[in-house]
């Protein structure tokens, strides 16, 4: 293929192909050429233009395919544009004379039509250039049409179009003629010709006035005409043409002079009437409509009604959004007059109406739902509501007439029954859609539509009542404050009006609609109203039998009630379940007998009564297994069961009963079949296996009764059918935006669909997938597919001869009947054996013997060769079933089989389509049949099929079933792939485009081809980029399909070959190709783009981006009007979708592929997306009417800051999105909280105003968040304050998190402030309106998160500015203060526990940050003392500002701390386990309510952990010694024990002491610590974990509870082990160091009480002996630990646990293991060093709490890990800085050694030997080879000079010790590092000082000598830098100790050899000057040691200078120039050895 990419046809490559790959080669020349021509210049192709021109016309005589033709004709058109045109003349002529040419045959056809399409494409691309030839050409296309079929008419009408679209006004003579053939084209036999009509047409009328003027009765008429007998694809494009010709008409202003047009302009009025004749009349014209009219028998055909009210929606929308506002109350009359009683015939029978109806709600819909931006919505809202009232007064006269004549005019009342549905429907869906935003338009009184929906809820139609039912629901769902409301206000009337029977039904179906609003609505209602709702029932039902005349109506409503009541969930129904029970068991006779009597008794009414009761009591019932499944106890199955053998002989019955009284029985008798059937299925079936047979006896009458005329396939089938299968059904069943109005069509002519009015049940049921009404069918059907699904459950459940039994009974009675009745039984029975199917596959069972099998298997091949389709495609799926279940090779073979010798022999489309299906639907279940013959002879026969061009239904089945066997057979098809993708291809490129049931199936193989290849198609062999080439290929023929689902799959393969081969799918070419389609007409088509892009913008979001922005800009004519991508970027136009679109998936791909666009790029194109999310929330601020701001005194001045607020920035100037919806605006707020975590990953400049504008300064592209800020406080404070309720929780969301993220930004113009403080008048403003009264509380709970935040952030440190917040807080506090009483009546108790909460906890936050901040400005307190120029001031301002928001919560924290114990006691009941649930007190808690104790818990776990850490901190901060005098008889001290928890208090004691209190809260907050901490969930949040640590940290800071954890050692261990299991399961170090640090206090507290302990013993014991002193601490006399018991093991186990995760090298049984190289040092990150050291510092306090046996058992382990961390870190650091492990181990150590556990006379020898078995250990790390070079000797030497220093001598002074140690000092003196050196020095320094010679004495025999050498050589070598000064200083340190230190005998010997050396270091005058910096800071040093040296041995240093005159001279003249400066220097000498003495401060372990 790759010869063909050249500019001139390689026809050399191309005779060498076989004929197969020859179309193939000239189509992927042909595509180069496209892309070639317009890129290459224009000398180069004149230069080759005629040698292009003449390959190009010879191959219009090769017969091209359509894909081929089309894109030859482009090419020849561009070649002309851009080349020179003189040629063009015989180019036309050559294709007329082609087109006039006598040849019929077949094979010439497809070069006549290509002549054809060159002609279009030609006049197209160069227009008038062509100058007059047009009008032969015209001429001879119409002529050629006259005798040419349906392909060449199809062409000759697009080709039309074209040569119209060229010319434009220059075609004018030949308008008429064409005019004329389309209109005959319009109602052609084949459907695409019609397509192809409209588009002409439509071309035609930009220009030929006539078509919208003086012709325009006649095209509307004949649109009308088209649309009978018409397709989807027709209805669309005519609909299209026709609404664009009305719009045009109306808006035209182009009146021609001359008169002979006799132009009129039309009136809307008369626009709306033509096409309200269509709706009403049909196609039948105007006068011939009139005799049928008056004989009654013209029915409108339904395919007409739908393009009409298609047509409808077009107009509006061309008209557009603006137009439609102000003609929206003459618009409305008119649609809502379509099913008026002014039309009759529109709406008489019952069908008809529910199809009218249905078709008027989609125009409203599509118009006011689809166009209208929330404000118009509103006002559409006022005028349907005006348009209720006005019904309502004819329904109101005609009632109030009818009284004065005794009888009711009942036409006058059904006249208004379908407008009202209508308008009541919209209504509902209006506001539903607008959500809280439609807040105002119920609260403005004038409008009153509460008032219009309840007063219509009486309305004599139980239609109108239903609907405004409906209504009152979507209200209640969509403004949630309403529900209490509504319910409170129908129960009244429904009370009230109890005898009436038009209320009870209404208002029962209104409480009902309600109660099923409730599950939509998280806030709920009170829990009181279930109460009230079951006594209003019973009393219903009780009252039945009083009153005959309404008796009927008060059994339904009752069941209604109590069937909605379940809904409400287990929560409500439990208290009322007894009562349901009873009144279950009493509606049914108690025995066979009972039912005898009764039926003897009854008249038809009784029994009309009787059976709608008792259907409503099924009802009921089965609602409550559906909704209350966790109340389904086996006790309460057995109370139910009782009822149902009654129920089920009723049903065997009905039919001698329904024979008895006649017909108005029917609809009953079969209500009741219904639901029982429908309650059988939804109970386990072994609860009636006594009824099965007399079951289902009626359910196989029900299914084969004959004389049912209905063909219920359409909604029995679908679900039974696999969905990929449903696409060869054609797009009736696909979904489509028209999927509303065009299910009527698909349902056949006997039915119209579902309506409310069918089953009242269905109001307080869930809506199915995509209704916004439910659509219940009528009974007669709603009972077929009852009784399929029930004998699907049956079926898998009886016995195997009575299965048999039942098949024969089945197969007879299809037998039996004929014709179409056969049909529809045969129907039914697959239907319901297709079900069982289902079951037994799902269950695992077997369908049983070969009988059995048999009659399964003759029941769906007869059915598999039915003439309707769908039956077809059922049976498919059922005989692969069928084999799935039988699961048997052999059978299955068999089956295939059959298939294949019937696929040979028969000829008729039936059998073919139904058979290959079969083939490919088995292989569905059988994950692929194994074995290669089959799928071979499989693949051969589909390959035949797939080519018989007679039939394209067969071709498409079987290509469809194709593409399953490729899907399914998995790498057994590989050897198949090439011929079929060939075999693809030759159909692809051959088949008609008019047959596009064909191409889709073509499309669904390439893509399983494509999936079959998979990653294989990245390979670079010549076979693999072969099929990629083809693959490839095929899509691009499939792109330029006219078909919309052809194009969708095309782009879903193109996705698939991106997915696989990134790099050979051209991005720009599908980019393009993805936002030219973006908004089609068709759904599927938009769904496959946005998919598509979903996935693009994963990987390539950037280039995504760039390439559609750039498309827009190239495009030369104007690109999609919808989309503006060229403003807005490709973001933008899938915004503006999201708002326009309503399909839920497509919105949710839309979000995501948005999301995957922000996440890769809204950091670099940061402001382009602010002011997107800005535009989008913008858009509706003009809506929001100024936020409500109060100006109270204190807040005038915060007033003026709010109103700039909301008045800046909005200029009415053009918005990209006019009036986007709240759900697009929630959006938008959600993206900018994401864009603001993005940020937060990319980078600190985002948060750092000082660095982004310098780094904006220095490159002016970037842009960083925080320069935004304006922006982004704006955006929050216009979503906080918006109608929309969910955008309020939004703008919250996101304020907290701005205030979060930027609270600590410094504002760089005024030091000591922050960047937010300038923006705290918003965020006030923002806040105040959720505090409002009428606010719902979840708005309000989040709004207190928002305060705590604020306030906490430290923004504003003034605290009267801070006070307007925290005033909120504080209002929110009285009002929890006021407790249950004044809760609020609208929601559900559990709101007020949610908003009592969430005002805990966000004082609880701020009370935490007020204690932390007081507590780090004590120690900051503590520290600035220290240093001594710290600014005053400004230390005093912080000061304040802390103490301030201490005493801010001061105030009230006696009260919060109350409300904070009641919570977490709440909190501790709620959590306790349920075999405890008897004890909780019946009240409930605090703060919940015990009926809602579900709802409540997830509200305490959101807060708990905040309150219990502030509890912990009040206590601590009280210390426990605070008691309130009246606390002890308040509740909130009883102690959480189950044994009092529900005492009388009676029995408890009246008041407790304060010790017993402080013990219970001590109690709760460490019961609720350890329960919560012991198993943590896994999605428990790392905020309550840590909270809750900081909580023990605190309640451990303070003696009381230590004391009362030391002494319960039991407690201790308990809490430890919880702590060693939260640090196994969780990585976070903060959570570990939390939990160390606990550990740190336990083991503190335990201290202590040893200490206490030790301490009274031994003042009481004080007289005794020593030595019979008891032993305290663990380890007793034994020194054995017990774990599980002792504490001293839990603390080992938990420090080791972290000390082995960080360091595993001390585990010692890896360090033998190969997978640790031995002696590799790790560096430790900085959080694990810390976990290290705070585990060290725990270990080394160990030893104090045991006893001496007990430290004696703990040390060699203590002692194991402290070296071993000193050994596996003391790697050498670059500064010469400690790491933090080594300083915390030496820390330790040096802790351990000096133990006094050491000295103690029981363990002293025992440590005495373990602590030279450490020395050993440290010494001999030196010996190790090859580590030196990494072990850091300062470390080691350390250690060794602390076991020197800080044990008894007897430890070190062991001869081979000592020795082995000297010499490491000696190896280290020597070392060539000067820090070394110096370090060593350090540490020798001390050794010399120890005050036990026998220590000390060996070193300095040994060490000493060799340090004064040193300091001899130094006279020579000066130092050269800072280090070798300082080594050298040390020096003269150690030897001054030395000289101390040394005896007196020989001191005068030192000081006479050392003071030669200091003045060697001295500098004369001269060489002071030259010298460089370091001799000269020796030379001061030395002459300051001389002089504190000289006066102690005065007579040493006179004797010395007596015989030395040259060092006497030296040292006075240094003595004299340091004279003056002596201060000075002294001074400056204090300063600079700092640095030093620094480190020896860190690093000073001994």
């Amino acid at each position: 293929m790759e010869l063909a990419h050249s500019l001139l046809f390689n026809e050399e490559a191309y005779n060498q192909l076989g004929e197969f790959q020859k179309a193939e080669f000239i189509f992927e020349w042909l595509q180069f050429l496209e892309k070639l021509l317009p890129m290459t210049s224009r000398a180069d192709i004149r230069e080759n233009q005629k040698k292009l021109v003449e390959q190009l016309t010879s191959l219009l005589n090769n017969s091209p395919g359509p894909p081929t033709r089309r894109l030859l004709a482009k090419n020849l058109a561009v070649l002309y544009s851009t080349g020179d045109t003189f040629s063009v003349y015989q180019t036309i002529d050559k294709c007329n004379e082609l087109i006039r040419s006598k040849d019929d045959s077949p094979s010439y056809l497809p070069t006549k039509l290509a002549a054809v399409v060159c002609l279009g494409y030609l006049y197209k691309k160069l227009g008038r250039i062509l100058g007059n030839s047009f009008t032969d050409t015209v001429g001879n296309v119409l002529k050629a049409m006259k005798n040419a079929e349906s392909q060449g008419r199809y062409e000759i009408m697009l080709s039309l179009q074209n040569i119209l679209n060229g010319l434009g006004a220059a075609a004018i003579p030949c308008h008429r003629d064409i005019y004329k053939a389309a209109r005959s084209c319009l109602t052609d036999r084949s459907m695409a010709v019609r397509c192809a009509a409209a588009k002409c047409l439509l071309e035609l009328q930009n220009e030929a006035l006539f078509m919208w003027t003086t012709d325009l009765d006649s095209v509307v008429t004949l649109c009308f005409k088209s649309f009978e007998g018409s397709n989807y694809d027709v209805r669309l494009a005519v609909s299209k043409l026709l609404g664009t010709i009305l719009a045009r008409a109306l808006t035209s202003k182009q009146i021609t002079v001359s008169t002979k047009h006799n132009f009129r302009r039309i009136s809307l009025e008369d626009a709306m009437e033509l096409l309200g004749t269509g709706f009403l009349r049909g196609s039948s014209g105007f006068l011939r409509a009139s005799g049928d009219m008056l004989k009654g028998t013209s029915s409108v055909s339904r395919d007409v009604r739908v393009g009409v009210t298609q047509a409808y929606v077009v107009f509006v929308s061309t008209l557009g959004a603006q137009w439609l506002e102000r003609n929206f109350s003459a618009f409305l009359s008119h649609i809502l007059d379509l099913v008026s009683q002014s039309h009759p015939k529109a709406v008489q029978s019952p069908m008809d109406a529910v199809g009218c109806r249905r078709c008027v709600s989609f125009i409203l819909r599509a118009t006011v739902g689809g166009l209208l931006g929330e404000k118009a919505q509103i006002a559409a809202a006022k005028e349907i509501c005006q348009a209720i009232w006005k019904l309502k007064k004819v329904v109101d006269a005609a009632i109030s007439d009818g009284n004065l004549e005794t009888k009711i005019n009942t036409t006058d009342l059904t006249a208004s029954q379908h407008v009202l549905v209508c308008a009541l429907q919209e209504l509902g869906s209006l506001i539903h859609g607008l959500g809280t935003t439609a807040a105002p338009l119920l609260q403005d009184s004038s409008t009153g539509v509460l008032e219009a929906v309840i007063s219509v809820i009486l309305h004599p139609s139980i239609s109108v009542r239903l609907t405004a039912a409906w209504c009152l629901r979507c209200i209640a769902v969509a403004l949630p404050s309403y529900v209490s409301l509504l319910l409170d206000r129908c129960i009244e009337r429904l009370s009230a009006l109890k005898s009436c029977p038009e209320a009870v039904t209404g208002y029962s179906f209104a409480v009902a609609a309600l109660l099923g609003a409730v599950k939509h609505c998280p806030l709920g209602i009170p829990h009181g109203k279930g109460k009230v709702i079951m006594t209003v029932a019973e009393d219903l039902l009780c009252s039945a039998s009083q009153s005959s005349r309404i008796s009927l109506q008060r059994m339904q409503a009752g069941w209604l009630l109590i069937g909605a009541l379940m809904t409400l969930g287990p929560a409500v129904v439990q208290h009322h379940l007894p009562r349901i029970l009873l009144l279950w068991k009493c509606i049914f006779p108690s025995s066979p007998k009972d039912l005898e009597t009764e039926k003897t008794r009854g008249d038809a009414f009784t029994w009309q009564v009787t059976l709608e009761g008792r259907a409503g009591a099924l009802c009921a019932i089965k609602s409550f297994v559906s909704h209350c499944a966790g109340l389904l106890t086996d006790e309460v199955v057995q109370r139910l069961l009782p009822p149902l053998p009654s129920a089920v002989d009723l049903l065997t019955q009905l039919s001698s009963i329904y024979k008895s009284y006649g017909n108005s029985l029917k609809t009953p008798s079969t209500v009741y079949r219904q639901k029982l059937y429908e309650l059988l299925a939804v109970l386990p079936p072994k609860a009636y296996e006594g009824d099965f047979s007399a079951v289902l006896k009626e359910l196989v009458t029900d299914l084969t009764v004959a004389d049912s005329q209905i063909d219920a396939s359409a909604f029995l089938l679908p679900s039974l059918c696999h969905e990929n299968d449903l696409l060869l059904l054609g797009p009736l069943l696909q979904e489509t935006d028209h999927r509303f109005i065009e299910e009527q069509l698909l349902l056949g002519n006997s039915i119209a669909g579902g309506s409310l009015e069918y089953d009242p049940y269905s109001i307080y049921e869930k809506c199915a997938k995509g209704d916004s009404v439910p659509k219940p069918l009528p009974p007669a059907l709603s009972v077929i597919s009852a009784a399929s699904r029930l004998f699907g459950v049956m079926f898998s459940h009886i016995t195997e001869s009575h299965r048999l039994q039942v098949l024969e009974q089945l197969l007879n009675s299809i037998k039996q009947t004929k014709g179409s009745r056969q049909q529809i039984v045969q129907l039914h029975v697959v239907s319901a054996f297709s079900t069982s199917l289902k079951h037994l596959a799902n269950c695992k069972g077997s369908l049983g013997s070969e009988e059995v099998r048999r009659s399964a298997l003759i029941l769906v091949m007869g059915a598999l060769e039915s003439n309707n389709p769908l039956l077809r495609c059922a049976a498919a799926e059922c005989l692969a079933r069928l084999a799935q279940v039988v699961s048997d090779s052999a059978f299955t073979a068999g089956l295939a089989q059959v298939s294949f010798d019937k696929l040979k022999s028969a000829r008729d489309v039936v059998s073919r389509t139904g058979h290959s299906l079969a083939l490919g639907c088995l292989y569905r279940y059988l994950g692929g049949i194994s074995s290669t013959q089959h799928l071979n002879a499989c693949v051969g026969i589909l390959y035949t099929l797939s080519q018989d061009s007679t039939s394209p239904d067969v071709q498409a089945w079987a290509l469809h079933s194709l593409s399953l066997i490729v899907d399914l057979a998995g790498p057994l098809y590989h050897v198949h792939v090439e011929p079929t993708l060939s075999l693809v291809l030759l159909l692809l490129l051959s088949v008609p485009p008019a047959y596009a049931e064909v191409h889709q199936s073509l499309g669904r193989c390439l893509n399983t081809l494509i999936t079959t290849l998979g990653p294989e198609l990245q390979g670079s062999s010549t076979a693999v980029s072969a099929l990629r080439t083809s693959c490839l290929l095929g899509c691009a023929v499939m792109q330029d399909n006219p078909d919309c689902l052809v194009q969708a799959q095309a782009i879903s393969c193109l996705q698939q070959l991106h997915m696989f081969a990134p790099r050979h799918v051209n991005l720009s070419n599908l980019v393009s190709c993805l936002c030219m389609n973006l908004c089609s007409s068709y759904l599927l088509l938009r769904r496959a783009v946005v998919a598509c892009l979903r996935q693009l913008v994963q990987r390539e979001a950037a280039e995504v981006s760039e390439y559609a922005v750039a498309l827009v800009k190239e495009s030369k004519e104007d690109f999609t009007s919808d989309v503006n991508i060229r403003e807005i970027g490709l973001e933008g136009a899938l915004l503006g979708l999201l708002d326009k679109e309503l399909d839920p998936r497509l919105c949710q791909d839309i979000k995501e592929t948005l999301t995957h666009m922000l996440t890769s790029m809204a950091v670099e194109k940061l402001s382009f997306w602010l002011k997107l999310c800005k535009d989008v929330l913008a858009a509706s601020a003009d809506f929001n009417t100024v936020a409500s701001i109060d100006t109270t005194q204190e807040e005038e001045t915060a007033k003026g800051d709010d109103v700039s607020v909301l008045t800046s920035d909005s200029d009415d100037r053009f918005h990209p999105f006019r009036n986007p919806r709240w759900s697009t605006r929630v959006f938008a707020a959600e993206c900018v909280c994401k864009i603001i975590s993005q940020c937060e990953n990319a980078g600190s400049a985002h948060f750092d105003i000082t660095l982004a504008q310098e780094r904006k300064q220095r490159d002016s592209r970037d842009d960083f968040l925080v320069l935004h800020l304006a922006d982004l406080v704006r955006m929050a404070f216009m979503a906080a304050t918006d109608h929309s309720d969910q955008l309020r929780l939004s703008g919250l969301q996101m304020l907290q998190i701005i205030v979060r993220k930027f609270a600590a930004v410094p504002e760089p113009e005024f030091p000591g402030h922050v960047i937010l403080e300038q923006y705290q008048a918003n965020v006030g403003a923002a806040l105040r309106p959720a505090f409002a009264p009428e606010t719902p509380p979840d708005v309000t709970a989040k709004a207190c998160q928002v305060c705590s935040a604020w306030i906490a952030s430290g923004v504003v440190s003034d605290l009267n500015d801070l006070r307007r917040v925290h005033q909120l807080l504080v209002s929110s506090l009285l009002k929890v203060q006021a407790g249950k009483e004044a809760q609020n009546e609208q929601y559900n108790e559990s709101t007020s526990t949610m908003e009592v909460l969430a005002v805990l906890k966000a004082w609880a936050e701020v009370y935490i940050v007020a204690v932390e901040k007081q507590k780090n400005h004590s120690d900051t307190h503590k520290h600035s003392l220290k240093i001594v120029n710290s600014s005053e001031e400004s230390y005093r301002d912080v000061t304040f500002s802390a103490g301030g928001l201490l005493d801010l919560v001061q105030t009230d924290l006696g009260t919060l701390s109350k409300l904070w114990l009641a919570a977490l006691q709440d909190f501790a009941l709620l959590n306790l386990p349920p075999e405890y649930a008897s004890q909780l007190p019946a009240e409930g808690g605090t703060f919940y309510t015990a009926e809602t104790i579900e709802n409540a818990r997830p509200h305490y776990y959101n807060s708990w952990a905040l309150i219990l850490y502030a509890t912990a901190l009040w206590l601590t901060s009280t210390g426990f010694i605070v008691v309130d005098p009246d606390e002890g008889v308040t509740n909130l001290s009883r102690p959480v024990t189950p044994t009092t928890m529900c005492q009388d208090s009676s029995t408890r004691p009246l008041v407790k002491s304060p010790e017993d209190v402080n013990t219970d809260r001590f109690h709760l907050i460490l019961g609720i610590s350890v329960e919560f901490l012991c198993s943590p969930r896994s999605d428990a949040a790392m905020e309550n974990i840590i909270a809750c640590l900081h909580a023990l940290q605190a309640l451990f800071d303070v003696p009381w509870p230590r004391s009362k954890i030391g002494g319960d050692q039991e407690l201790s261990v308990e809490l430890l082990n919880v702590l060693h299991r939260l640090i196994l399961t969780r990585e976070s170090p903060d959570i570990q160091l939390a939990a160390l640090e606990v550990v740190r206090l336990i083991l503190f507290a335990a201290q202590e009480h040893v200490k206490e302990k030790r301490r009274s013993a031994e003042v009481d014991d004080g007289a005794a002996e020593k030595e019979t002193l008891p032993e305290f601490g663990e380890g007793k006399d034994t020194g054995g630990l017990v774990p599980g018991k002792s504490l001293v093991f839990a603390i080992l186990e938990l420090c080791v646990c972290i000390l082995v995760r960080q360091l595993p090298q001390l585990n010692p049984k890896l360090t033998c293991s190969p997978a640790v190289p031995p002696g590799k040092h790790l560096l430790l990150s900085e959080d694990g060093s810390r976990l290290v050291a705070a585990a060290l510092v725990i270990l080394s306090d160990v030893p104090a709490i045991c006893s001496p046996e007990g430290s004696v058992s703990v040390l060699p382990t203590i002692l194991y890990l402290i070296i071993g961390v000193l050994k596996e870190t003391a790697v050498k650091l670059r500064d010469g800085q400690l790491p933090l492990t080594v300083a915390a181990s030496l820390q330790a150590l040096k802790g351990l050694l000096s133990s006094p556990m050491a000295r103690a006379e029981k363990s002293q020898n025992a440590w005495t030997d373990l602590l030279r078995s450490a020395l050993v250990t440290v010494l001999d790390c030196w010996d190790q080879d090859g580590l030196l070079q990494e072990l850091d000797e300062i470390s080691l030497l350390t250690a060794i000079t602390v076991f020197v220093m800080s044990t008894s001598p007897e430890v070190t002074t062991v001869e081979c010790l000592q020795k082995r140690c000297v010499e490491k000092f000696k190896t280290t003196l020597d070392s060539k590092d000067p820090l070394v050196q110096c370090k060593c020095y350090q540490l020798l320094h001390s050794i010399f000082q120890h005050p036990n010679k026998t220590v000390s004495y060996p070193y300095i025999y040994s060490l000493a000598p060799s340090i004064v050498g040193k300091l001899q050589e130094t006279e020579k070598a000066k130092p050269e830098n800072a280090a070798e000064l300082q080594v050298i200083q040390e020096g003269i340190k150690v030897v001054t100790a030395l000289t101390a230190a040394a005896e007196e005998q020989h001191r005068a010997h030192l000081v006479a050899c050392f003071l030669p050396i200091l003045i060697s270091f001295l500098l004369d005058e001269n060489a002071l000057v030259s010298a460089t910096i370091s001799a000269k800071n020796l030379h001061e040093f030395a002459l300051q040691t001389l002089m504190q040296i000289g006066p102690q041995y005065s007579s040493v240093f006179k004797k010395l200078m007596a015989s030395s005159p040259t060092m006497k001279a030296r040292l006075e003249s240094a003595v004299k120039g340091n004279q003056e400066s002596i201060k000075v220097k002294t001074t400056k000498h204090a300063k600079n050895p700092g640095k030093s003495s620094s480190i020896q401060l860190k690093t000073n372990f001994l």
